[in-house]
């Protein structure tokens, strides 16, 4: 009888709406009252059952007495009424519940916890709930991979992305607004000690590891002077004993208490793409969320460098 719920009207009205009146009314052995517990008016509740008895071809109630009493077919018919209505309900449910399964979204870890809770407040607003896994960029893209996440923010080159992240040098002192020149940190000749420019983890990749490694060498910098940092503590912490370099984007400077300086020269920028396991997911967190998730990328608000 399942199917009756997907294929069958009543004469324009819905089956299940029509047996939910039926059951509420043969239950309560009254029109008025069968018609208060299913929510609709008693003239809606009357024409619900005439159409589901002009449906079956049988009188379900005895028109005959003043209490709506059922007829033998209608006690026959109301087991498996009140089970369809029981499966519909069910079905309601578990889509319900369905709709808040969460979203498994693998994202960079230096997204802020304040800007992730306002991306997690949007998407709750629009029924989906985010469970966040916070992953450098190789991991991230291994957890789709093994479907631990069913979407993730991929690092790519800007030219795939859907958001970009400009990135410029930040320093505990260095709180100048004029963009830095690399060739300004070549060490003298006579020098024995040399400011680093820090890479963090999640800017470890090809796109923007070669391109400042390349820069660095056209402008004679020694090789130590652009480096990797294990983790972004350590790069934070090389940064603040020795007065290095932190590549990082303007909003984690801001968050780390570091001045910021935009690089001189071609731009550097992280790119990010989301990918997912289906394609609903994807679209659903580029289209649906798109400010949300740049904001906690650090993608600055007003699309522009900050000077």
């Amino acid at each position: 009888m399942l199917h009756m719920l997907f294929w069958h009207t009543v004469l324009g009205v819905d089956l299940v709406a029509a047996c939910r009146v039926f059951v509420q009314v043969g239950e309560r052995g009254s029109f008025t009252l069968g018609a208060e517990a299913a929510r609709v008016p008693q003239s809606v509740a009357s024409r619900r059952v005439a159409a589901l008895e002009e449906h079956f071809g049988e009188r379900l109630f005895d028109r005959s007495t003043r209490r709506a009493a059922l007829t033998p077919f209608g006690r026959d018919m109301l087991p498996s009424a009140k089970r369809l209505v029981q499966l519909a309900e069910a079905l309601e449910y578990h889509a319900e519940q369905a709709k808040l399964r969460p979203l498994g979204l693998a994202v960079p870890e230096t997204c802020s916890v304040r800007h992730l809770a306002m991306l997690d407040a949007a998407a709750r607003d629009k029924d989906t709930v985010l469970d966040f896994r916070s992953a450098g960029p190789a991991e991230r893209a291994q957890l789709l991979r093994s479907r631990e996440v069913r979407a993730a923010l991929l690092a790519v080159p800007p030219a795939d992305a859907d958001w970009t992240v400009p990135l410029g040098v930040a320093s505990p002192t260095d709180h100048g607004t004029a963009p830095l020149h690399l060739e300004s940190l070549r060490p003298g000749r006579a020098q024995r000690s040399f400011r680093r420019i820090w890479i963090q983890p999640e800017d470890d990749v090809p796109h923007i590891r070669d391109r400042v490694e390349q820069t660095g060498h056209r402008v004679a910098l020694v090789p130590a002077q652009i480096a990797v940092a294990a983790s972004l503590t350590a790069a934070v912490a090389a940064t603040m004993r020795a007065d290095d370099f932190l590549l990082c984007s303007a909003a984690q400077a801001d968050e780390l208490g570091l001045g910021w300086r935009r690089l001189a020269g071609a731009p550097v920028a992280r790119g990010y793409s989301v990918s997912a396991v289906t394609g609903d997911d994807a679209e659903r967190v580029r289209a649906g969320f798109r400010e949300q998730v740049a904001r906690a990328l650090g993608t600055p608000t007003d699309g522009k460098e900050r000077a």
